[in-house]
């Protein structure tokens, strides 16, 4: 499978100081590619070097198979900034016509398209309103539009649901689950991890300028950072074998001691069954909980951190 966007080495400076160091990252065609990172990590500076908008420092990157600031590439890209300024004074379907102009759509598409996009983001009923009179919500699915109207090939959306209640965010993440459908990679960068587990094939995680973490949901989330536990007749051996073994414990004194421990690797799982039966304690049960995503990114920033 070809990649939509890959970069090698990126990087950005800003007055002496790294914005991006080097990032490698890899977005195949058709996937839904969460970009996920701290406030300040280079998630929006990346994007915008992606798209031509800042020039690199260092680096290189491809888009659509071309190099960054090839125009008719980015032609064929649809973006939703996380600041946005529209036209206020235009209507919604005004707004559309002039960006479904501006990329290169004839008036007929425009026509039949620029209706449908309206339905497909929730406006329709609100075609003839003023920019200026939407709430905060409504210009972000306003600009949603404009990003999709011209059946782009990749659409990147920086922060796309920051403003939109529930009904909203779940319209916005079936609307990704389309374009995917229709053969569109989508690049999403969101502070909501709960909303990029949901939709995302592969997520990268950017920490200090560079790529922490970078795979399939799959592969990230395949680890049981944690394991459930139930015993009867814990005793002091036990408690001491288990604490060698895991990172921390959490007990739960009660009739069946209850408690959870939290494991480095796989392996620590079966070792911890092992010292309990041999130090003397009945294992009633042990219940591996599969890492969320929200786990693997505290993870793998608090692991990034300069101690």
């Amino acid at each position: 499978m070809s990649n939509a966007v890959e970069a090698h080495g990126l990087g950005k400076d800003f007055g002496g100081l790294a914005a991006v160091r080097a990032l490698d990252i890899q977005v195949p065609r058709g996937e839904v590619f969460g970009l996920l990172g701290p406030n300040g990590a280079g998630k929006t500076t990346t994007i915008m070097m992606l798209l031509g908008n800042i020039r690199p420092s260092r680096g290189s990157a491809l888009l659509l198979g071309k190099p960054i600031g090839d125009v008719p590439a980015r032609r064929r890209v649809g973006f939703l900034p996380e600041k946005f300024q529209f036209h206020d004074f235009l209507t919604a379907t005004e707004f559309l016509h002039l960006h479904g102009k501006l990329a290169g759509m004839t008036s007929s598409e425009r026509a039949k398209e620029v209706p449908a996009v309206l339905e497909r983001v929730g406006l329709a009923e609100r075609a003839n309103t003023r920019i200026r009179a939407f709430s905060k919500g409504m210009q972000q699915r306003i600009g949603l539009g404009q990003a999709i109207l011209h059946a782009p090939e990749l659409v990147i959306l920086d922060e796309p649901t920051s403003a939109l209640d529930p009904i909203g965010r779940r319209d916005v993440r079936d609307i990704v689950t389309d374009l995917k459908a229709r053969g569109c990679t989508v690049i999403l960068n969101s502070h909501l991890l709960s909303e990029i587990e949901l939709t995302c094939d592969r997520v990268a995680i950017i920490s200090r300028g560079s790529v922490a973490v970078q795979g399939t949901m799959a592969e990230l989330l395949a680890f049981s950072s944690t394991v459930e536990i139930e015993v009867r007749g814990l005793n002091d051996a036990s408690i001491a074998a288990v604490r060698g073994i895991a990172a921390k414990i959490k007990l739960d004194r009660v009739p069946v001691t209850r408690f959870t421990a939290w494991v480095r690797t796989e392996t620590d799982i079966g070792e911890i069954a092992k010292a309990l039966v041999e130090n003397g304690t009945t294992l009633l049960a042990l219940v591996p909980r599969r890492e969320t995503l929200e786990d693997l990114f505290v993870r793998t920033i608090e692991s990034a951190s300069p101690s």
